[in-house]
């Protein structure tokens, strides 16, 4: 049997062992990180490879929330990546396709770019790529990214993404449909369209809508006049969150009883639809979007990697609706949902 003083002193050299290995562990623990670290070229959160110059151009135009989403999402990649973002956008083809001949022009290390018309734009991104740039997609031009030589696509399927809003319109009874453009000439609005009136199946019908989405005034005058015009509407889908707010203006004005949904998100739509004025949103996740089309650039600078494996990297769709809304108000009142 070991004498008291014997067991205390075993018990005291313990304590000394145990400390010493946490100590040791505590270093090795801190050293692999450091060494992952200086593999990622990460530290503390902030990229610490050379400083790049990229820019970002996309199709928006003056007033639309939706795309301060995705330059939030570019502009924190780009603080993590240590990367200069120059913000660009147009919803002119033609003046998109100069920013972009612009960001060429001036060298710049990377462009991450929308493309809602690809007969305008294809080519110029091409130029890009032949010019030695690196091109990342996102949001418009899911079907020709490869085309135009862009390394990867961050974005939904608009057709997927419209099937599947469709076919939720068709589970809700919906059978006179009003699907909102508010653009023409876009290939992915088109595309959402003709996804919902897929989804609708053959026991429901959808007729399209051309409103300008530069001038909420007229699509208010727009939208009033064919709900007036069309009584057995049941139910209106827009295809901006924006554009869904003024919707609300002329349900209200032609005294319509259809029920309101949309594609895309913005914090006064999703306050809509904790109040039950919407009744659900198409999300594709902008935030998302704007964030990998620059973070990917990064990736592929600094290590040669390219997301997806040729294939789309999908965003989308998801939906927010009564079940979810909550969770992503606190998202949405900070600009990134």
């Amino acid at each position: 049997m070991s004498r008291p003083g014997n067991r205390a002193v075993s018990a005291a050299l313990l304590m000394v062992v145990i400390l010493a290995l946490a100590a040791c562990s505590a270093t090795g623990g801190k050293k692999a990180a450091e060494a992952a670290d200086a593999a990622t070229g990460v530290v503390a959160g902030h990229a610490s490879t050379p400083s790049y110059t990229i820019a970002m151009i996309t199709h928006a135009g003056p007033g639309q929330t939706f795309w301060d989403t995705e330059r939030y999402g570019g502009v924190a990649a780009a603080a993590k990546d240590n990367f200069t973002l120059r913000y660009a956008g147009n919803p002119d083809p033609t003046q998109q396709a100069q920013l972009i001949t612009d960001a060429i022009n001036s060298h710049v290390n990377g462009i991450a770019v929308t493309d809602p018309d690809p007969q305008a734009l294809c080519p110029t991104i091409a130029k890009a790529r032949a010019a030695g740039i690196p091109v990342t997609m996102f949001n418009a031009g899911s079907a020709n990214w490869q085309q135009c030589g862009a390394l990867e696509y961050f974005g939904q399927d608009e057709t997927v993404a419209g099937i599947a809003a469709g076919k939720r319109l068709a589970a809700a009874g919906k059978k006179n449909v009003l699907c909102v453009l508010h653009a023409q000439g876009e290939v992915q609005l088109e595309d959402r369209c003709a996804g919902v009136r897929q989804g609708l199946g053959s026991e429901g019908t959808m007729t399209k809508l051309y409103v300008n989405g530069q001038s909420p005034p007229d699509e208010l005058s727009t939208m009033t006049a064919a709900l007036t015009k069309h009584t057995n509407t049941d139910a209106v889908i827009t295809l901006d969150a924006q554009v869904a707010l003024t919707a609300l203006q002329a349900l209200q004005a032609a005294h319509s009883h259809a029920k309101l949904y949309t594609f895309d998100t913005n914090a006064a739509s999703i306050a809509k639809i904790k109040s039950g004025a919407i009744q659900w949103a198409v999300d594709q996740q902008p935030y998302l979007q704007g964030y990998e089309a620059v973070d990917a650039l990064w990736l592929y600078l600094t290590n040669g990697n390219a997301l997806g494996g040729g294939q789309i990297v999908l965003t989308g769709p998801s939906f927010v609706d009564a079940s979810n809304v909550a969770a992503v108000a606190k998202y949405a009142a900070r600009g990134t949902r």
